[in-house]
Order: structure tokens, then C-alpha cells, then sequence
């Protein structure tokens, strides 16, 4: 069956982080004018903030360069019990502005400054820097409880997104968080990058859990780099501003394959094109334009 996937990026792929230690960064009216440069025809909210937050003024915004807001990503300490009411005011205040710029989806995730052991750990995780019981049945809790309030007051789906240097990092954490959360109204936000760092191959995560992805982010990680990061034991925030997230087609995730699991699923989604960077590093507007140039040579026009 033939499936359209429209391309979008977000904010990250400039070096404006969701994550503490935001620096100064470029101006949101230049991030978006160059996503439409580059090509891109959506984007996601990044920190809120950074775009404007006044609902009029954002759609005037994203209408005047032709782009369409898709969603926003907000990390939540949902592994502290006592921290779920702070991460769902922040979610709701993230939920009503999306609703009103007529957006679908929320990305979740784990906060992944939570905890400096698994932040330090990114990449190389064991099964003995596991969420215990109790904190697995916090996490889920605090998780559907967001997705439920999100759909029932705003009309938008949750999407999780697995993360380096959260508490869902790794493949079988993956599964046990799918496993205790509501699939009525929690979906799975596929980060290819992240997804491969946490030491998996997003084409197993399609077969097992292709009916939970309704959202997607297309990152590439460069294998060298990840060797190093394991090798010298670097926290996450290392691994990112030596640019373990590279141009996409320059790493080891198989991207004509996936996007054929995709489209075998008739997935018909936004793809999300990230490559995460430290703020003021990197070539933000030239490696957009070889990250959109590279998907049109697969047939994403």
C-alpha cells in the first residue's frame, strides 16, 4: 500500500535543547526561516519559550513560512512519584497551546538530567542501572496518567520517547515500559538514534512494537563516536557535543530499510528529522539542507 510521510525537523537540530544548561542560541524566527530553507514543512514547538507562546502569534508565525507545528518534546521526572504534579501542569501548559496551533501529538520522555548515574551511563546501560519495582510502577503511572489527562481535556495523542540518559533507554526497557502503559492512549515516539545508542536496531523495535509507533524521529549515530563514548565512559551531553548524532546516511542506522518497515505498516506520520547538537556547535542550516537532500535520494519528496 503506498503511504505519503511528510518530512519535518525541530528546534534541537539548532542546538536549543529542552534539557537544563540551555545556553544562547540562535533566534527563533532565524530556526524557523532556515528550516524553510532547508526544506522542511513542519516542526516541533522545542523548549517551551522559545517559540512564541501567545496561540495567535504562533500561528501567525508558522503561517506566514508555510510550516505546520507538529508537536513538542517534554521530559518529566516520572520515575519521583512526588514530581508527577509538576510534569503534568507542564505538560497540560505544553498540551493547550499545541491544541490550539491545531496539533495531534505530545512527546514525553523521561527526564534524562533526573538521575547523574544513568546520565553518566548513556550508551552502556546494564540491567543493574534498572528502575526498581517501585520506580517502574511510578514511571507507568506517572505516564498514563499525563496521556489520560492530555486526551481527555486537549484531544492530543502521547507519544513516548525513549532516551538516552533517562529510564527508558535500552531495548528491554522499551519493552517493559510498553508493557505497563496503556496502549489506548499511549503511543511510541521511534528515535532511530537514540534507539541505536541505547544499543538496538530500530528495525527489531518495528517488528516488535510496530502497532504502538505513531510517531517518528529520523536521527543517525555515528558508530566510531559511540565507541569512543562507551570506551572513555562519557556522559551523554559528551556524546552529543562530539557528534555522536551526525548528518543523516553518515552512520550505521539503515534508513532505506526502515523507511520500507514503515511504509510495509502504511505508516503515513510525520517524520521528524533531529540531529541534536550543543548549543553553537555544528553547521545547523547547511546540515539540514544534506539531512533533506539525503531523504529526497529516498524518495521522500
Amino acid at each position: 500500500m503506498s503511504t505519503t510521510m511528510r518530512v519535518a525537523t525541530a528546534p534541537v537540530s539548532w542546538g536549543i535543547l529542552e534539557f537544563a544548561g540551555q545556553g544562547a542560541g540562535p533566534s527563533w524566527a532565524s530556526v524557523l526561516d532556515e528550516m524553510v530553507t532547508a526544506g522542511y514543512a513542519g516542526a516541533e514547538l522545542g523548549p517551551f519559550g522559545f517559540l512564541p507562546t501567545d496561540p495567535g502569534a504562533l500561528r501567525a508565525a508558522l503561517d506566514e513560512r508555510g510550516l505546520r507545528l507538529l508537536s513538542a518534546f517534554v521530559p518529566v521526572r516520572l520515575a519521583e512519584r512526588a514530581a508527577h504534579a509538576q510534569g503534568l501542569a507542564a505538560a497540560r501548559q505544553v498540551g493547550a497551546l499545541l491544541a490550539a496551533c491545531g496539533c495531534e501529538h505530545l512527546v514525553l520522555s523521561d527526564d534524562n538530567c533526573a538521575d547523574p548515574q544513568r546520565l553518566a551511563r548513556a550508551g552502556r546501560i546494564t540491567p543493574t542501572d534498572a528502575l526498581d519495582e517501585t520506580g517502574w510502577r511510578s514511571l507507568a503511572d506517572g505516564v498514563n496518567a499525563i496521556a489520560q489527562a492530555l486526551r481527555d481535556e486537549h484531544g492530543l495523542q502521547t507519544v513516548f520517547h525513549h532516551h538516552c540518559g533517562g529510564f527508558v533507554e535500552t531495548p528491554a526497557e522499551i519493552d517493559r515500559f510498553l508493557a505497563l502503559t496503556d496502549p489506548a492512549t499511549v503511543g511510541l515516539c521511534l528515535d532511530t538514534g537514540h534507539y541505536v545508542y541505547g544499543g538496538g536496531d530500530p528495525l527489531d523495535c518495528l517488528r516488535q512494537h510496530g502497532h504502538r509507533v505513531r510517531y517518528v524521529h529520523l536521527k543517525d549515530a555515528h558508530p566510531a563516536i559511540m565507541a569512543q563514548a562507551r570506551t572513555e565512559g562519557w556522559n551523554y551531553f559528551q556524546a552529543v557535543a562530539a557528534g555522536v548524532f551526525c548528518e543523516l546516511g553518515r552512520g550505521c542506522v539503515d534508513f532505506p530499510a526502515v523507511l520500507d518497515a514503515l511504509r510495509a505498516r502504511s505508516y503515513a506520520g510525520w517524520l521528524v528529522v533531529e540531529q541534536d547538537i550543543a548549543p553553537g556547535q555544528g553547521t545547523p542550516l547547511a546540515s539540514a539542507q544534506r539531512n533533506r537532500a539525503y531523504l529526497r535520494k529516498l524518495g521522500l519528496a
